[in-house]
């Protein structure tokens, strides 16, 4: 580049964009001199093109910035960017710039002058850049490098980090996603979890999404999102991935969701031969929900001070399940149940249902959960009786989780909501849902990645 001179111990500084590498470990004598152009052609596929030079200059604010010129090698025919054939060139065009990925924290533009090639199927076309997608102003390993950053920080502490746009990173971002949901292998996919995640204000439906995952054994993946929470959503999800995948319905064997009613009737209509387990962290919700609400309604009618000072601050400890609840605490909670009758039955036919899932036959899991719910409806504890009519009338869809040989819950989907929160957390929540849509997409997908020659991060 003709801008450094300083001669250090181990490496010098030629011009012409040359950077110095020492090997001192094989012979510290020899120094070895890598050129700019070398290491831009080693990190991007440049096939058919010549770097013409490398220059340091200045921008538009007086920050430094190193320009590649390139230029077309003349053994090569341009080749259309359609079809790929080779053609006649046609004319030039205007020079245009890329993004190029940074270097040492200064920014990399590439500069090129297109032409349009005849193509052989059709007019005239722009020929093919090995570096450029359309009319993006961000070369390929660029967009890569953003992307695969955004999934270690949020989009603007990327862009903050390499000097960018916040557009550029969500520009970055959505080029990654739609090649990847274009290339990804839907086939083997054998159990899938459903669940709904709470976006935004308000419990309307406007402010939950859809989520449909892959639970098989070692694949744990989002495969599609969609907005609010309805019967018509669902149907779009599975309809999405039937289109992406022929025969990807009737390869489902189980299905993990909680008991909202749209989802069990849209899973029962499309895809009824799955066995439908349910989760049993929605139904120990309920049965949690239960035993406070119990405990609020007596301790409210409590009097005596002495008896509401010996109350207090149970609630959590009446929640946990009782074989963690151990020392001081076990003393607390034993002088609670004695207080409050109701809500020591409550919290009693709460912990005596965790037998329910230890159970391996769903014969045996049938009985006791008829026995069960015949306790609790004689209870006369109306939230427990509520619980109990719920869990008799999905009696069914909960013994699917014994015919399912106890392989399969919603334990998975919960681990992946609870990511999916951390990603709205990060970036402090996001107000349009097609942004939420790439985020979690790009994150939680595992979806495939354009080929590239290296690998920045």
């Amino acid at each position: 580049m003709g801008f450094v001179t300083k001669t250090f111990q181990a490496c010098r500084w030629r011009p012409r964009g040359l950077i110095g590498v020492a090997n001192i470990q094989n012979n510290p004598a020899t120094a070895i001199h890598l050129q700019l152009k070398t290491l831009l052609r080693r990190v991007q596929d440049l096939a058919g093109f010549i770097v013409k030079s490398v220059r340091l200059t200045d921008d538009a604010k007086g920050k430094p910035r190193i320009e590649a010129v390139l230029a077309a090698d003349p053994r090569f025919k341009r080749r259309c960017s359609c079809c790929g054939e080779p053609g006649r060139v046609h004319d030039h065009m205007k020079e245009r710039q890329w993004h190029f990925v940074p270097l040492w924290g200064i920014p990399v533009i590439l500069r090129y002058t297109p032409c349009r090639v005849i193509c052989p199927t059709g007019g005239a076309t722009v020929e093919a850049m090995p570096w450029s997608r359309g009319k993006s102003p961000y070369a390929v390993a660029y967009m890569l490098f953003l992307a695969r950053w955004a999934r270690r920080l949020s989009w603007k502490e990327t862009a903050s980090v390499f000097q960018t746009s916040w557009e550029a990173v969500r520009r970055s971002v959505e080029w990654v996603v739609e090649w990847g949901l274009e290339n990804r292998v839907l086939t083997g996919v054998t159990a899938l979890g459903i669940d709904e995640l709470h976006w935004g204000r308000g419990k309307k439906s406007e402010n939950f999404v859809t989520l449909i995952y892959q639970i098989d054994a070692g694949v744990r993946r989002l495969l599609w999102i969609g907005h609010k929470r309805k019967e018509a959503t669902l149907k779009e999800g599975f309809a999405f991935l039937e289109n992406q995948c022929d025969g990807f319905l009737a390869g489902l064997r189980v299905i993990c969701s909680d008991m909202w009613k749209p989802y069990l009737k849209v899973i029962a209509k499309k895809a009824g031969w799955a066995l439908n387990v349910l989760d049993p962290f929605h139904i120990a919700k309920h049965l949690n929900l239960a035993v406070d609400t119990v405990r609020r309604g007596e301790q409210s009618r409590l009097r005596d001070k002495q008896a509401k000072a010996k109350v207090k601050g149970a609630r959590f400890l009446l929640l946990k399940r009782g074989t963690r609840v151990r020392g001081k605490a076990r003393a607390k909670l034993k002088a609670v149940l004695g207080s409050l009758g109701a809500t020591s039955r409550a919290w009693e036919l709460k912990e005596s249902f965790r037998k329910f899932w230890q159970y391996r036959s769903p014969t045996w899991a049938a009985a006791y959960l008829q026995a069960w719910t015949t306790r609790a409806l004689r209870s006369r504890l109306e939230p427990m009786r509520k619980v109990a009519k719920m869990l008799r009338s999905h009696e069914d869809l909960l013994l699917n989780y014994f015919r399912a040989k106890r392989e399969y819950n919603s334990g998975v989907v919960e681990g992946l909501n609870n990511k999916a929160r951390v990603e709205l957390a990060r970036s402090f929540g996001h107000r349009s849902f097609n942004i939420l849509k790439l985020v979690l997409y790009h994150t939680l997908g595992s979806l495939p990645e354009p080929p590239s020659t290296h690998k920045f991060c």
